[in-house]
């Protein structure tokens, strides 16, 4: 293997701001798909292009990783943000896909809020990730993502009161549960993004 001697840094925050802009567009699919009357399983489909292309950025990264002798900061952090990245898409996928395959009519009002969190979260990462560059002003970046996910915490909390409460049937309750802790679990997944941005600025600072 052929090994690069001089970093290629703008190929990489340039493939993390291209797998973080692929998380806002497919944050704004979920936002359609939830919405009623919306053409689910044609939105799923553009949710699964959204997914294989973030399946490709992160591929390109690890490549590049595995052909860099010199990276702009920590490899670990490079392989961590990737993955991070890749967990957030891999996420809403699943909810899409669920919410379609479940064939879901209609959901709670709180999920609404759960997906606005979400495209809230890819909207700060999207913005977070050019500034890689040079490392500053990330600082309210990671405090507000960490606040979303506190919020996203609470609407969970919420949801799975109003789906044990007797309103729906049992079937029903195991279908939506699965759509919702995917999307809690994508909101974890940003956090995790956040964290890891906020060590690589610690290290490099």
């Amino acid at each position: 293997m052929r090994l690069r001697l001089t970093p290629r840094e703008d190929s990489y925050y340039d493939l993390f701001a291209d797998s973080a802009n692929n998380l806002v567009t497919a944050s704004r699919l979920l936002v359609e798909i939830i919405s009623d009357g919306s053409d689910r399983e044609a939105l799923a489909e553009k949710m699964r292009a959204c997914e294989h292309a973030g399946d490709e950025r992160t591929h390109a990264i690890l490549n590049r990783l595995n052909e860099s002798f010199i990276t702009p900061f920590d490899r670990e952090d490079i392989y961590k943000l990737a993955s991070n990245l890749d967990d957030v898409m891999d996420f809403m996928e699943a909810a899409a896909d669920l919410i379609v395959l479940y064939q879901i009519d209609h959901l709670p009002k709180e999920v609404v809020r759960q997906v606005e969190v979400l495209e809230r979260a890819a909207e700060l990462t999207a913005e977070a990730m050019p500034r890689l560059r040079s490392l500053n002003n990330l600082n309210e970046y990671w405090i507000e993502i960490n606040r979303l996910e506190n919020q996203a915490d609470q609407v969970y909390r919420r949801l799975l009161a109003k789906l044990f409460s007797g309103e729906y049937d049992a079937l029903t309750v195991l279908k939506m549960k699965e759509v919702i802790d995917q999307l809690e679990s994508a909101a974890d997944a940003f956090e995790h993004v956040a964290n890891t941005v906020e060590s690589i600025a610690v290290k490099e600072s």
